[in-house]
């Protein structure tokens, strides 16, 4: 998967636009819920060094929060590293060159949704029957 692609599907699946929150730095977006504007994704154009991947040059990534029960499990497979530049226990990341399948980051991008999503209740909320 592309990072064109990625962009097309989290717009199409979760209705959200890539924020650009770093002034100096167009390369790097993230994904934000609406409500409580926490990320659930985060894409950025690093060395393939910064991954231990002996490799020249640069790679689009994505990161996403994962449960950690199952983030030794991806982490074995092929496209799949400890997050860079965030909490390597809770967060992954994910090369965008096509080395990692597009299932798998889809599965991952909705954990990921999900583990960021609000859960606090509605402050308004009142027990049924109360007015």
């Amino acid at each position: 998967m592309t990072k064109r692609e990625l962009t097309d599907y989290i717009i199409d699946t979760y209705s959200v636009e890539p924020d650009c929150p770093f002034r100096m730095d167009d390369d790097t977006f993230v994904f934000r819920h609406a409500g409580n504007r926490k990320w659930f994704a985060i894409v950025m154009n690093i060395p393939y060094r910064t991954l231990g991947v002996k490799r020249e040059g640069n790679t689009d990534v994505l990161n996403v929060k994962c449960d950690p029960l199952v983030i030794g499990s991806f982490r074995a497979k092929p496209g799949f590293f400890p997050a860079y530049h965030m909490n390597k226990d809770k967060w992954i990341s994910i090369l965008l060159d096509g080395t990692a399948g597009k299932d798998d980051i889809e599965a991952l991008l909705a954990m990921s949704y999900l583990l960021t999503a609000d859960r606090s209740p509605k402050r308004n909320a009142r027990p049924s029957g109360e007015f």
